[in-house]
Parts: C-alpha cells; structure tokens; sequence
C-alpha cells in the first residue's frame, strides 16, 4: 500500500472516531467534558457563591469591632463610675470632719458676768453655747478687769476631771473671786470692764474672739486677791469654790 493510501486510511479513522464522540454527547446532553474543562465549569459557580457568605462572615467581624467598642464604653462607664465613687467619699469625709466639736470662744458664745451674794465678793461667769456646733471649755477663763496688766491665777484644786463640753444651748461656768472678805487684800481698785478670754487646748494663750460681758453701773471692786476656778459643768461646782 502506497504511503497515500495509509495517511488517507488514517485521516478517515480519525474522522469516524470523532463522529462517534460527538453523536454520544448529542445523545446524554451533557456536552464534551474532559478533567480539566469539568474542573473549570465547577470552579466558576463554586467562586462565585461563597462571595455572599464572605460578605456574611464579614458582617459579626464589625459587630465584634462594635461590641468592642461598646466594651470600651463599657469601662468608660465603669471609670465614670470609679471617679463618682470618689467624689462621693470626698464630699462624705467634708462633712465628718466638720460636724465634731470646736473650741468654745467669743464668735459662738454669750458670756455673762453677775456678782454673787453668797459667796461675798464673788462672781459667777456664765457661758453659753450660741453656735450650731458642741464646743470645749478649755481651761479656766482669763480675765482682765479694767486696764490690769496681770492675768489672775486659777484655783488648781478646782480643775474638772475632764473638758467642759457644751452642745448648743448648754451653759459652762467658772466663779471669780474678787477680793479678800476679810479686807487684807492690797491693790483694790474698782473696774468699770472686763474681757475674758478663752483658751484653747494647749492651756496656752488665748483662741478666737473675746467676751466683754458686762458690769454693774456702780463698777466691780478688785484687789491682789483676784482668782478664778477652772470651767465647771455645773453651776454648784462653780460656786463651791
């Protein structure tokens, strides 16, 4: 057989197998497929479907981003919180600190001098508390009669076992003996003023305003034998002394 003869056999084996392969596709619908043309086809749709589903997984990614922030607002809150806390126990301590006794003195008090029948030549001083606060009674008051330089001493033996304390509207006392009942007294002298001041808990000193109660028209007699007792609670322990 000639070498034309072979390649037309050839070609016409080749034209039958191919129109084999195409009436079996005709035959099942589904078209010629191979490995890698199949391969493409799914890809296609399997690329395009999950696009929405990324969308999707996106979607909770922001709301963690949000809930994120909400956390972040969250503890804002809480730190909001924290600085109220704070300033709650600021303004709690003001008024603890505030509301416990002060020193009695001028500004809070109203001071009273009256001389005594019994005992001869004395005085009682009455002081009450005019403020909003309970007050301390320091001391023993010293007083000053006239223009007199010297402060008067104080009966040791009258001091209290423990700080007059007066709440508002209470009264302390504390008597003044003038001058000697039997005359022996030097210096006399008959004062038209007295100022009494107070002391603060040091003993040391005066605190805070003075009192200028009042005297008789006719003045006070003093002498060299001017004391005084310490503050009383109570009126009998004043004038006992």
């Amino acid at each position: 057989m000639s070498s034309i003869s072979r390649t037309r056999l050839v070609a016409v084996a080749a034209t039958t197998v191919l129109a084999a392969l195409s009436l079996t596709a005709c035959n099942d619908g589904t078209g010629t497929q191979d490995e890698g043309h199949a391969t493409g086809t799914s890809t296609s749709p399997a690329t395009a479907s999950p696009a929405p589903s990324a969308a999707t997984d996106q979607a909770p990614a922001t709301g963690s981003s949000a809930a994120t922030g909400s956390s972040g607002a969250g503890a804002g809150s809480a730190g909001g919180g924290a600085g109220t806390s704070a300033s709650r126990t600021a303004v709690s301590r003001a008024p603890a600190s505030s509301s416990g006794p002060v020193t009695c003195e001028g500004s809070t008090t109203r001071t009273v001098a009256a001389p005594l029948t019994r005992p001869v030549n004395h005085m009682l001083l009455t002081v009450t508390n005019t403020g909003s606060k309970s007050c301390y009674l320091y001391g023993y008051p010293v007083v000053r009669f006239g223009e007199a330089q010297a402060v008067p001493p104080v009966i040791e033996a009258s001091q209290p076992q423990a700080v007059v304390t007066l709440a508002p509207g209470e009264s302390g006392y504390a008597s003044v003996n003038l001058s000697a009942t039997d005359g022996s007294g030097a210096n006399g002298y008959t004062a038209k003023t007295l100022t009494v001041y107070f002391q603060g808990r040091s003993g040391s000193g005066s605190v805070g305003r003075a009192a200028t109660p009042s005297l008789p028209a006719k003045g006070t007699y003093v002498d060299d034998s001017l004391k005084v007792t310490y503050w009383q609670q109570s009126m009998d322990d004043a004038v006992s002394w």
